[in-house]
């Protein structure tokens, strides 16, 4: 039997038709004082909303969090259609989701193959979101594929290791902090609880086939797009957060992220890797409550 992660996760569930499919979110803070800034917090690839929890318990008394699984991930439907998989699906997932709820004046909280869907849907309708948080993530064609992650792609073995055995889900639980300490029973079933079996982990092996190799492959030519207006958001609030122990979004990531928006107020945390939320929320909130507080919103 695993162990309890439910009491790690004491958020109400909400639902919405999104792309076709249920879309799962969680909706805290409504009646907030920031109710009408909303913290938009989209997670990556293996994780879900379980990711935000400590941000979404220690933001919620002054801002409204609005945390979606992505179709496929977490508590939202998995379809087993590969064409709910793109990547240009889950931003205009996003972008729906944005709209059904009427979001405004929206700050971007984003960690992983979130940060790029995000800054996807950020750049489709700009005039919905206002400020930007990212964590060791991306949105640009990768300078580079990892190993461990391009083995993964390869024909027939990597669909069997992450769909038949959770290789990346497990893995990830290992290699991607540097707190193992905080990686209890607890936290960990709760981040393996949605990817339970070959059809819940579907999601998790299409972002990894979303990778691209080449600029030729889709998602190549969607993230090269998605750079090409990083410029336009230059002038914006933006906070980088970073885990330099990251072997994936590694400092040269966030060294690209400043070539594009070299006003950035940056956070290097050198003990910390990808799960950098995990292995730090107890120094980021204090970070985001400062952002947030330095940079009011004109309407605010």
């Amino acid at each position: 039997m695993s162990a309890d992660w439910r009491p790690l996760y004491p958020f109400a569930s909400h639902f919405l038709p999104i792309g076709g499919a249920q879309m799962h979110y969680l909706d805290e803070g409504t009646k907030s004082p920031g109710a009408n800034e909303p913290l938009l917090m989209v997670h990556g690839n293996p994780t879900w909303s379980f990711y935000w929890r400590n941000l979404v318990i220690g933001l919620r008394d002054q801002n409204r969090c609005v945390v979606p699984d992505h179709i496929g991930c977490g508590l939202s439907d998995k379809p087993q259609q590969y064409n709910y998989y793109t990547f240009a699906q889950h931003i205009q997932n996003l972008i729906e989701l944005i709209e059904k709820l009427d979001l405004r004046n929206i700050t971007l909280l984003a960690h992983d193959w979130g940060g790029a869907i995000g800054m996807g849907a950020a750049t489709k309708i700009p005039e919905r979101f206002a400020r930007i948080v990212l964590f060791n993530t991306g949105a640009f064609p990768p300078m580079y594929i990892p190993w461990r992650i391009a083995a993964l792609r390869l024909p027939g073995f990597g669909k069997v290791a992450i769909q038949g055995f959770n290789v990346f889900a497990r893995s990830a639980i290992h290699m991607a902090t540097e707190k193992p300490e905080r990686m209890t029973p607890e936290v960990q079933a709760g981040l393996l609880a949605p990817y339970d079996n070959w059809a819940n982990r579907i999601a998790n092996y299409r972002f990894v086939k979303n990778i691209p190799m080449t600029r030729r492959h889709p998602s190549g030519r969607k993230l090269a797009e998605i750079e090409s207006s990083l410029w336009t958001f230059k002038d914006r609030p933006i906070s980088l957060i970073w885990g330099m122990r990251d072997w994936c979004f590694n400092p040269r990531c966030l060294a690209r992220f400043e070539q594009h928006w070299p006003n950035a107020e940056v956070h290097r945390l050198d003990d910390c890797g990808h799960y950098v939320i995990e292995d730090a929320h107890e120094r980021i909130i204090p970070i985001v409550q400062r952002f947030l507080a330095n940079h009011p919103l004109a309407d605010g």
